[in-house]
């Protein structure tokens, strides 16, 4: 324990110690004879102590302590000089030296209280001001009731300096209670635990002398009183507001004010009530003309606070509603917001109207790669474009996550549509997020008023239908037909028993072989999905892997179908085929940052040679993002895994990503090779484009390869593998071994097996 801390603790002994002892001794102690009284004088100085203390440790920086310091040791020195004459039989004047020690605590005191609470209080609403005056009245009314037999006795008489000095210790005590009440009424300010200490320190400190005063003006005050212990009390809880001030400075921070606050109410009633109360005690004794003036002035200054706090209480019940109908993010209208606006706009149902729902493309790989922070931006940058091309009549509102909706006034089937294709477009554009750019897009569906409902829930329902539409069908936009609640529960059936199939072994995988065109070897197959559904037999892509995109399941679904195709070359591998499988990553499933680090693992866990994965991927992710194709593309060729562009051909973009990007392989699109026999334009572009992969160090292989002509002519043109059904469909890895078998054994025996047919 340091000597600061230990004199603290001594202060807080010493003076219960001497409140034990005049409640045990009784009145009448005598300071000469007892020594009771000297040593009452050292637990009076003992909290000056710890104040110069405190003065000496924090330095003359801190006025709030070195002004407390000052009154503390103000008051010790007037009690000093009164115990002294005591002691030697030398009665003092009146008024003497002692009384004004006694004097100068009042003011030092209420100047170290101004000093220390104004750090805490710069920028508080005028309203907490008003408080403090309002408490500081009542208050001050109350203590007017009280004191009033002091004032009335020392206003007899003729006026002199000691009619002055006996009137200024009521007069000071009237401003400690007004000022403790007024930081009492600072209820929404956090000025931290050491003003708990001051607060019943210094109401203490006036009491006792309140009391003093009572007892001497009706000649019944007696030395050595347990009343004498309350000056050393509220002088040791002053001394540890004080000791508080030099340690570290807890936190100012202001927490919610009377201006924000529905209990800015309840200072100026129980300031009225105090009035009130003090005019309740005029009716049993006359008042005095300072009480009357205070009471008067409280009761108007409370009426006037308590008008303002109802103005103040109806306008935060407003601001909570508004906030509670808009969304923080965006500033638009949340779904409680729409509906309460929509309700009253269709009170008019005469008017047409169309409701637009709004759905964002893969906001959710948005917000798993790139963060939440991003996501948000997206958003406002959302919600911006939108607002851009909507009429200042028609409503936007954001109903949560990645979902707008727009209700357009005076719009049938036509304007709706215009409106849509519109947003449609704006929102196509490229986002530039946190230094990222991206394509997001977005998916609408229009429901009209009153044909497709007479109520918001009607309209948003099959808005939802119309977008769930707009989405399956890849057009964007979508309007609600007759026919369109049809398949909707059917589609949500799907969706769960998707989720079903990604944990119960109902996908499972085909393969594809990759036949070398000059030695007609197989060292590579593609892994193709397949859902072999319970009830409905086996499923190809097309027929689900939208509603997996849309379900938010297109990332497990990656993950499975790579951890089981990893599975199936380890099996090969230990059957001693060394066989390179490929796998299809959607532009979605490329958005994840992560997706390097997670396929090394699972590499990694299998013992399979990073060299035998291969993953395709389209055009579309590589133009949407060139710097993150970059990133991820060159981390997972750096780890040794193969990059194949899938489709190639097809997308309308600069051919300068095969100069940028870490690619081994392109696969030519099926629309390029089927019509090679018959037409020479589409054998010379084949031409042109396998010149093209090989002068850039490329293997490239042709997919859809469905005649022994097309074949034939790859061969000749120097392509380097081919993949179609002209070789082999996609089957399942057992059935696919035995044809690898079958393959082996006709190569083997025969020349030019490379061009047999063998299905």
């Amino acid at each position: 324990m340091t000597f600061r801390r230990g004199l603290v603790w001594a202060m807080c002994l010493l003076a219960v110690a001497f409140a034990v002892g005049l409640a045990l001794y009784g009145e009448g102690v005598s300071p000469v004879l007892d020594q009771w009284y000297w040593f009452g004088l050292l637990v009076m100085w003992v909290p000056a102590g710890v104040c110069w203390l405190t003065v000496g440790r924090v330095g003359f920086r801190r006025w709030d302590v070195l002004l407390a310091a000052a009154a503390v040791t103000s008051f010790d020195i007037g009690l000093t000089l009164h115990v002294g004459s005591r002691a030697l039989r030398m009665p003092l004047p009146f008024p003497s030296p002692a009384e004004l020690g006694f004097l100068l605590f009042y003011p030092l005191i209420l100047a170290a209280v101004a000093v220390g609470i104004r750090r805490h209080l710069r920028g508080m609403a005028w309203s907490a001001w008003w408080d403090c005056a309002v408490a500081s009245l009542g208050a001050a009314a109350v203590v007017a009731v009280v004191l009033r037999p002091v004032l009335d006795a020392r206003l007899e008489g003729s006026p002199s300096l000691a009619t002055f000095v006996a009137l200024a210790f009521p007069f000071f005590d009237f401003l400690l209670v007004a000022a403790v009440a007024g930081i009492a009424a600072l209820g929404g300010v956090s000025l931290g635990r050491r003003w708990s200490l001051l607060i019943p320190g210094l109401l203490i400190f006036a009491a006792v002398d309140a009391a003093h005063s009572l007892r001497v003006t009706k000649d019944t005050f007696v030395v050595g009183t347990p009343l004498d212990a309350g000056w050393a009390i509220g002088l040791a809880l002053v001394a540890m507001w004080v000791d508080g001030a030099g340690r570290r400075v807890g936190s100012v921070a202001r927490a919610e004010t009377s201006e924000t606050r529905s209990t800015a109410l309840m200072v100026p009633l129980v300031a009225t009530a105090a009035a009130l109360g003090v005019l309740v005690a005029g009716t049993w004794s006359p008042l005095s003309t300072l009480a009357v003036a205070l009471t008067g002035t409280t009761l108007l200054a409370a009426a006037a606070r308590t008008h303002v706090a109802f103005g103040q209480v109806a306008r935060m019940a407003d601001l909570r509603r508004r906030e509670a109908n808009t969304d923080p993010l965006t500033g638009l209208p949340n779904r409680r917001g729409l509906s309460a606006e929509v309700h009253a706009r269709m009170v008019d149902q005469s008017r047409r109207r169309a409701l637009l729902l709004l759905d964002l493309n893969k906001f959710k790989e948005v917000n798993l790669s790139l963060g939440h922070h991003v996501g948000d931006q997206m958003l406002v940058q959302v919600s911006s474009r939108l607002r851009g091309h909507l009429l200042s009549s028609d409503l936007l509102a954001r109903l949560g996550g990645d979902e707008f909706a727009v209700l357009l006034e005076d719009a049938g089937l036509e304007e709706a549509k215009v409106a849509a294709a519109k947003l449609h477009a704006a929102l196509s554009e490229r986002f530039v997020l946190d230094g990222v750019a991206l394509h997001s897009g977005v998916c609408i569906g229009i429901a009209l008023f009153p044909d497709d409902g007479s109520d918001l829930s009607a309209l948003l329902r099959k808005a939802d239908i119309a977008m769930d539409k707009a989405k399956t069908s890849g057009d964007g936009v979508h309007v609600f037909g007759s026919g369109d609640n049809t398949d909707g529960a059917a589609r949500l059936q799907t969706a769960e028993e998707l989720r079903t199939a990604l944990v119960t072994d109902q996908l499972v995988l085909h393969y594809q072989p990759k036949v070398d065109l000059d030695t007609g070897e197989v060292h590579s197959v593609e892994a193709l999905v397949r859902w072999d559904h319970p009830t409905r037999g086996l499923l190809y892509p097309d027929d689900f892997l939208a509603l997996v995109e849309e379900s938010g399941l297109m990332r497990p679904l990656t993950r499975l179908v790579l951890e089981m195709a990893l599975d199936q070359v380890g099996v090969w591998q230990a059957q001693g085929q060394q066989l390179t499988v490929a796998v299809n990553l959607s532009a979605s499933s490329l958005v994840d940052a992560y997706l390097p680090d997670q396929v090394i693992a699972m590499l990694a866990a299998r013992g399979v040679p990073p060299h035998s994965l291969q993953l395709e991927i389209t055009e579309e992710f590589l133009m949407a993002d060139r710097d993150r194709a970059r990133s991820i593309l060159t981390r997972l060729r750096n780890n040794g895994v193969q990059i194949s562009v899938d489709d190639f051909g097809t997308g309308y973009s600069s051919l300068s990503y095969l100069r940028d990007l870490p690619i081994d392989e392109l696969k030519l699109d099926r629309s390029f090779v089927f019509p090679m026999a018959d037409d020479a334009r589409a054998a010379a572009l084949v031409a042109s484009t396998i010149g093209l992969a090989h002068s850039l160090g490329l293997r490239m292989v042709a997919e859809g390869v469905e005649t022994q002509v097309a074949y034939t002519e790859l061969a000749r043109l120097g392509c380097d593998q081919a993949q179609g059904f002209f070789m082999s469909r996609p089957v399942p890895a057992a059935e696919l071994d035995h044809w690898l078998a079958t393959r082996r054994d006709e190569l083997t025996g025969r020349p030019g097996g490379g061009t047999h047919r063998s299905r």
